[in-house]
């Protein structure tokens, strides 16, 4: 089992506060830094405000150097899936090897509001989400002097030349994860090299992965094959009135 850092900068963290964890994390033996992709606070003034995910991670990629970086996760209303790809892929390069692409289909209406970000209905934000994970996987997987193209309904890409490629090979581990019993388990079978439960109880966690071991199955997919992680709350301090204090502000 490997033990991962989750932090939530959207609730208020500048580059360098990021970077401070990041490095005590690295220090630490920790396994990954990880961070959310969302651009506003869900609780408090947020200050100093929001950071995006993936300019933070280029950062930590120069400012750190051996512990793994990832969103979790991308939200795909945030992106487009050619120009994230291409991201992706550079961020990669620029860490030598150590980014894990978390993308989800979003979920946060007022976030998009406040920052004039489109958000479409539950049913088209999956069938984007779908499309963006063709066209990223699709893209990185495409042989260098090869070309790429899809068309989707609502993504096209004609003549690409699916450039750059990632430092991974083949591609930067992909994840996928949420609470849901049929599209999200399917997507993770097709697409994922991994599975993450989000903020769920033991049993609960146990009953998702049986669901997506069943998607893995109907996809003609070894269930073995997709690594599984769940994203938890902890809550430490060096005495009991730190822990009591720090559980309240969550």
């Amino acid at each position: 089992m490997k033990l991962r850092i989750f932090v939530e900068p959207q609730q208020g963290a500048s580059y360098d506060t990021l970077l401070a964890v990041a490095r005590v994390a690295e220090a630490e033996g920790f396994d990954a830094f990880f961070r959310s992709d969302h651009y506003l606070t869900m609780g408090g003034d947020g200050l100093p405000g929001p950071t995006d995910a993936w300019v933070t991670l280029a950062g930590l990629a120069r400012d750190t150097t051996g512990i793994r970086l990832g969103t979790l996760v991308t939200s795909a209303t945030f992106r487009l899936p050619g120009p994230l790809a291409i991201a992706v892929a550079q961020v990669d390069a620029m860490s030598g090897g150590r980014v894990e692409l978390g993308l989800g289909a979003g979920w946060y209406d007022d976030e998009h509001r406040a920052y004039g970000i489109p958000f479409p209905e539950t049913a088209e934000r999956f069938e984007r989400l779908e499309e963006q994970l063709a066209v990223v996987t699709g893209l990185w997987a495409t042989p260098v002097g090869q070309r790429f193209g899809f068309d989707g309904r609502h993504y096209h890409l004609a003549d690409s030349p699916a450039l750059p490629k990632p430092a991974q090979d083949p591609h930067p581990p992909v994840i996928v994860g949420g609470g849901g019993k049929r599209r999200t388990p399917a997507l993770a079978a097709r697409f994922a090299d991994e599975f993450n439960t989000p903020f769920m109880l033991p049993a609960e966690a146990k009953a998702q992965f049986a669901v997506v071991d069943r998607a893995c199955e109907d996809a003609g997919r070894d269930p073995a094959t997709l690594r599984r992680s769940s994203a938890l709350v902890v809550c430490c301090g060096a005495d009991d009135a730190e822990v009591a204090r720090r559980a309240a502000a969550i």
